[in-house]
């Protein structure tokens, strides 16, 4: 058996191709973006020929580089954009229309009819999640719908419908396997959690056809075997793959109910395992699969929330306010002053996402005086990005009924020594930043290894994963208490 992990991070904007060898050490990766397609406003697209391009010449970048020899690669585990759906012709293998992408916003009118006909309550009960033309369902009919030719090859059975996790198993496998892991179907809106399988009723709900979906398989475990792919042997088992926001958690080592982490990036999206108990949330935040480890394996499930806005209230102080020059003056700036003083930044520009869940929301900046100072807007700007963190974090700690572990950090952001001291604070509890930051294609990478026999638990990933280093709360909880009531007085005006 080979002794490395080729993985294939597949996101928004570009294709990421890294190597992992046994130790958890990710030996090199190359990037390859691709173009973004905006139709009219509100929509997104992406052509799935250039993704996969970008994953081919990922590839044959990646081992050009000559780190190891391609029979040494054990298995390759995927991560990816999550929701965003493709279908293709299950002869030819091309795809028939672009891949409307997770961001896309065409489909809200008939998701606004759903809910206008009942059906919300009923499709959060069995999916964990809420009517939203974010997840994938709606696409998938949206497309039947509106390709030419689509009710033709339909008819013939020739139409194969999945997410990205999907279609790169099917050109890596040059056609021979159709499948979904169980953490990228339970965002698409026509899995039933409880059993794991799709469910009937919502598949008519939605309009897609059952027999065009992908089979629905674990996270870890041998699901494929590349076939004709340039730079590669045929043979190599695809035997990992997770959305990217599930990948990050096991890429933390987040194995415990309890565990949680925050991907710091344009938003912030944060995750807690809880276990095999599914939970469903009092307050506002989504049901989701995390992983399943093996055919016989216990399906693990999470809370999953996120903040419209993090990183990008520092693009906004950049590129809106110009006050500063590069993201990561704005550390400096926030740190020439010893408080916000009073100035709150809720950073609601595309709207709040949860607990919240208010689109229509926008930002405000109040508590100006003649004392204020570019510095407290900068100082403002990090406490909100770690402020509505905290709602969310404390709503999973409600909803698991316990007290969750330290906090684990990746992302852009995590970087920021500031922030990460001012997120310890305001949430009450220690952060932990790892070693290896890149943690979806870590999580991917531990799957995979993990399906092949390359580390025989999550056990043993976990002693390989380290800690770069952990921020301590430095804040009174009678502090703590003023911050957050002065913050959600903010939250309150903005909804107003």
């Amino acid at each position: 058996m080979g002794s490395y992990i080729l993985a294939i991070d597949q996101g928004t904007t570009g294709s990421t191709v890294a190597l992992m060898d046994e130790r958890g050490r990710v030996q090199a990766s190359v990037n390859y973006e691709f173009p973004q397609i905006y139709p009219r406003p509100g929509w997104v697209e992406h052509d799935p020929r250039a993704i996969w391009t970008s994953v081919e010449k990922g590839i044959a970048a990646l081992m050009r580089k000559k780190l190891c020899k391609p029979a040494q690669i054990a298995a390759i585990g995927i991560t990816n954009q999550r929701e965003t759906a493709v279908l293709w012709d299950r002869k030819s293998g091309d795809p028939l229309n672009n891949a409307i992408v997770w961001q896309c916003r065409r489909t809200t009118d008939f998701c606004e009819g759903l809910k206008s006909a009942g059906h919300e309550n009923s499709v959060k009960r069995k999916t964990g999640l809420v009517l939203d033309p974010y997840f994938s369902a709606s696409k998938f009919r949206w497309l039947l719908k509106n390709t030419t030719g689509a009710s033709r090859l339909l008819r013939s059975g020739r139409i194969a419908a999945g997410t990205i996790d999907s279609y790169l198993i099917w050109q890596l496998s040059a056609g021979q396997t159709h499948v979904t892991d169980v953490s990228n179907a339970s965002r698409t809106s026509l899995m039933n959690l409880k059993t794991g399988n799709w469910d009937r009723q919502l598949c008519d709900l939605f309009e897609v056809p059952q027999r065009i979906l992908p089979t629905i398989v674990p996270s870890s475990a041998v699901l494929a075997h590349t076939r004709g792919v340039k730079g590669l042997p045929d043979g190599i088992p695809v035997a990992g793959v997770a959305g990217d926001q599930q990948s990050a958690l096991f890429g933390q080592a987040c194995f415990g109910a309890g565990d949680a982490k925050c991907t710091f990036g344009t938003g912030s999206f944060i995750l807690m395992n809880t276990g095999a108990e599914l939970l469903q949330s009092r307050a506002g935040l989504l049901t989701t699969v995390a992983w399943q480890l093996g055919e016989k394996g216990k399906t693990v499930y999470a809370l999953e929330g996120g903040a419209f806005v993090c990183g990008a209230a520092v693009q906004w102080l950049r590129d809106g306010l110009k006050i500063i020059k590069k993201a990561p003056d704005i550390e400096a700036l926030a740190g020439q002053v010893q408080d916000h003083d009073g100035v709150e930044f809720v950073p609601a520009l595309t709207g709040l996402g949860a607990p919240h869940w208010a689109p229509e929301a926008r930002g405000t900046l109040s508590g100006l005086t003649r004392g204020t100072q570019l510095g407290h807007i900068a100082r403002a700007t990090l406490d909100a990005m770690a402020l509505q963190n905290a709602d969310i974090l404390l709503a999973m700690e409600s909803d698991l009924g316990k007290r969750m572990k330290p906090l684990r950090v990746d992302g852009g952001a995590a970087a920021n020594n500031l922030l990460m001291q001012i997120q310890a604070n305001v949430l009450g509890r220690q952060l932990i930043r790892p070693q290896v930051i890149e943690t979806t294609v870590a999580g991917a990478c531990y799957l995979a290894g993990l399906g092949v026999g390359l580390w025989d638990s999550p056990a043993q990933v976990r002693k390989i994963w380290q800690i770069e280093r952990a921020f301590k709360v430095e804040m009174s909880a009678a502090a703590r208490r003023k911050r957050m009531g002065s913050w959600h007085k903010a939250i309150d005006r903005t909804l107003l």
